[in-house]
């Protein structure tokens, strides 16, 4: 390969044009998100909305929610109720049209504050921020969507099931026997009773629906309406934006799930996986919905039929959702938005989490991470840093054949290749380590990104959360002041020591030939430091700690192969290099006489 010096003008632009759209493409995500947010939907107020729409036929009802918003608390003392009590949920179930909409999760706080109120995922329709989930029968003898039920319960707690009745003025008896488990997950077992001397047809269904789109969160993460249909999951095309502007989506399928996501928290309806759907992703009056319709099923005369759905409702924990995957409900664990890189993003969380188990620390958990990576890939960095050694000792020769050489620019590259190859040194030995270190890298970056496992996690003094950004920066002295920079230049301590420890790297490299190139590559340290600025701090972490062990090899090779420490002067550096002995051809003709003894 020749030298990047002797490269021509377009080859140099080339260079230039990827290393900005490089720039471009890690900055561009991160710049958009923090300095450039989507705008948040506009609430919308009760007074506003028209009457909910009739249900469509093959569809499950809408959800009217007509009269004044009232505050969460004025709406759950409105109705009557059943508690949820389980290790890992409190609130509640309204009697009135048998609806989940009381749900909050003690395990996680709004903030890092212990003293901030737990996450709540579900809220009364008549709420601002309501969302709530419902199984229930469409038909002429169908309870109504407003229909109060009655509880052989007061509570439902993991051991203690909860069966809700209601009986048309047909006489036909409806029921919801209702359990949880010790998670995130309740199982509804629907049944119909027919007292009478003729069949009759039902349909169940499930909703999720909420009021209003779920705040927006990073590129590449999906929020709101998600499903897995036929075996399919269904994310990008179920935009909050393109149901309002493309208006409803519907799909038939066998079984799946479907619901709504946050970037932490997911709400889906889970019918029966041997049953026949119509699902349906619709928004009107300013509420968003999905919710899936079963085949009309005969209850005979004096008989009985009886269906079994579930509701998941809570966080996106990995291990969680994998065992409920692994249990029977189909590709669960794609409600997290691992993206392309799953099948590197996953066994790195898996790693991370052993470790962080093992240590109890999610910022040790990601130096050990590190370390472990560097360990694997030690005989392939060795490789490269070992040319990189040896170029800084032959960087002197080359230097003296671009000047010997300055009109001939193929010689020159000829006399170089022939030093590399004579030297044992390959200019590429660099690319691969940096090759493989990308998928990990961005596999750690949705990690930190995504996995809930990771909000809120400590690493020592003011790093207090490492799936957000290094808060503390010198140009408020460190928190003394009172005043927040602007974001763009609000630097924290790990994104300055990593910009730091890149710059120590290219001090100990071998410079580039070509002084512009060697000029755009110094800039690079302090560009990438203003660039992983508003990265989570785990990541920021895990880069600062390679660039140190990368130092420490750089080191050792460079003692290894040191550099000259008066190079000599162009004029008396042999450009040649030392060819070796060649194997001549055999020598033809009569041997020579031997001489004879004496």
């Amino acid at each position: 390969m020749p030298p990047q010096d002797n490269q021509s003008p377009d080859t140099k632009n080339v260079v230039l044009a990827v290393l900005l759209s490089a720039l471009v493409l890690i900055g561009w995500t991160v710049v958009a998100d923090r300095f450039f947010p989507e705008a948040a939907p506009k609430p919308v107020t009760e007074a506003a909305q028209p009457a909910a729409p009739a249900a469509t036929p093959g569809t499950a009802p809408a959800i009217a929610n007509a009269g004044a918003l009232v505050p969460t608390a004025t709406a759950i003392a409105a109705a009557p109720r059943v508690a949820i009590d389980t290790p890992r949920l409190k609130g509640s179930i309204n009697l009135v049209g048998a609806r989940f909409d009381d749900l909050v999760l003690p395990d996680y706080r709004q903030t890092q504050d212990k003293t901030s109120p737990p996450v709540r995922l579900f809220s009364p329709s008549r709420t601002t921020d309501a969302q709530f989930a419902q199984f229930g029968w469409v038909g002429g003898i169908a309870p109504p969507t407003n229909a109060q039920w009655t509880a052989d319960r007061t509570t439902l707690t993991p051991s203690a099931p909860v069966t809700l009745s209601w009986t048309s003025p047909q006489g036909l008896v409806f029921r919801q026997k209702i359990s949880v488990d010790a998670n995130y997950l309740f199982t509804v077992e629907q049944s119909v009773e027919n007292p009478g001397a003729a069949p009759v047809a039902v349909q169940g269904f499930g909703l999720v629906s909420r009021r209003g789109a779920a705040p927006s969160a990073e590129t590449n993460v999906h929020v709101g309406p998600v499903a897995v249909l036929q075996d399919t999951l269904k994310d990008s095309d179920l935009e909050f934006e393109k149901l309002r502007e493309d208006g409803p989506q519907r799909q038939a399928s066998t079984g799946g799930w479907l619901g709504l996501t946050e970037k932490y928290w997911l709400a889906a309806s889970i019918p029966d996986q041997k049953a026949s759907i119509n699902a349906t992703f619709q928004y009107a009056a300013g509420q968003y919905q999905a919710d899936w319709l079963a085949a009309p099923v005969m209850v005979p005369a004096r008989g009985r039929i009886a269906t079994t759905s579930r509701l998941f409702a809570g966080a996106k924990e990995v291990n969680l959702l994998d065992a409920y995957t692994e249990a029977g409900i189909p590709r669960l664990d794609k409600a997290v938005s691992w993206g392309w890189f799953e099948i590197i993003a996953k066994p790195i969380f898996h790693l991370l989490d052993w470790l962080f188990k093992l240590t109890g620390n999610f910022g040790v958990a990601i130096i050990g991470l590190t370390l472990i990576v560097r360990a694997v890939m030690f005989p392939i960095a060795n490789k490269q840093y070992e040319s990189m050694a040896k170029m800084r000792v032959i960087g002197p020769r080359m230097k003296a054949i671009q000047e010997k050489y300055a009109d001939d620019k193929l010689r020159a590259q000829q006399e170089i290749m022939a030093i590399y190859k004579t030297e044992k040194v390959n200019p590429l030995a660099g690319c691969l380590p940096i090759l493989l270190q990308i998928p990990i890298f961005y596999a750690l970056y949705k990690t930190l990104l995504i996995s809930i496992e990771m909000r809120h996690q400590p690493f020592v003094l003011w790093l207090t959360d490492l799936s957000a950004p290094d808060p503390l920066t010198p140009l408020n002295l460190f928190g003394l002041i009172a005043w927040q920079p602007p974001a763009f230049i609000a630097l924290g301590v790990l994104p300055i020591l990593l910009g730091v420890t890149m710059w120590l790297q290219q001090k100990l490299s071998p410079a580039q030939l070509d002084p512009i190139q060697q000029q755009v590559f110094s800039l690079m340290p302090w560009l990438f430091m203003f660039f992983m600025a508003p990265f989570a701090a785990g990541l920021q972490l895990y880069w600062t700690v390679n660039n140190l062990v990368s130092i420490t090899q750089q080191l050792y090779m460079n003692r290894k192969y040191p550099t000259p420490a008066t190079p000599p002067s162009a004029a008396v550096i042999d450009v040649k290099p030392t060819p070796a002995k060649p194997a001549g051809p055999k020598p033809t003709g009569p041997r020579p006489a031997s001489r004879k003894r004496k």
